[in-house]
């Protein structure tokens, strides 16, 4: 890691030893903002030689906090999705992601997925984050090529999440 990634690492330690609140997790993100843009960060962990949909720069051995680099060729679309039992942080580098939030109208019951509404879009800037709290619904779409980090709570890889459903 290095020392920019180090200290960041330590500083959210500090903060989410706290407490997952918004607040909380808005100031993980305050801290995140500047180093989306900030040359030497970027070259070192998002750089023209990165080329990995999820790396995992940092896992927090007490907290289980990950720090993960993306890389996201072309366009996609992802459904709307919470982050199971857990929060999560999303930092644009490069590109531009179109956010959609919704609110929940219904659960996810028997392998049926759970219904939502929209509630807003946005669009994710280079120097930009956004943090979403546990079962906060949102879905991300990408135009073209874009370059993030993006904080979990927890590894989401290794977790079951719900799936929804536009109603």
């Amino acid at each position: 890691m290095g020392k920019k990634l180090d200290t960041f690492a330590a500083q959210c330690h500090d903060i989410i030893k706290g407490g997952t609140t918004q607040e909380n997790l808005d100031k993980v993100k305050s801290l995140l903002e500047p180093l989306l843009t900030d040359a030497e960060f970027v070259a070192e962990h998002l750089g023209p030689d990165f080329d990995s949909n999820r790396d995992i720069l940092y896992q927090d051995p007490e907290l289980n906090f990950c720090i993960i680099a993306h890389l996201y060729k072309g366009s996609s679309e992802a459904p709307p999705h919470d982050h199971g039992p857990t929060w999560a942080i999303y930092g644009q580098s490069s590109g531009v992601t179109n956010m959609t939030e919704f609110r929940k109208l219904s659960e996810a019951k028997n392998d049926e997925p759970g219904k939502v509404e929209r509630v807003k879009s946005y669009d994710l800037k280079p120097g930009m984050a956004v943090a979403y709290t546990l079962g906060a619904l949102h879905a991300p779409k990408r135009e073209g090529d874009t370059r993030l980090i993006r904080m979990e709570g927890l590894d989401v890889s290794k977790i079951k999440r719900d799936k929804f459903v536009v109603a």
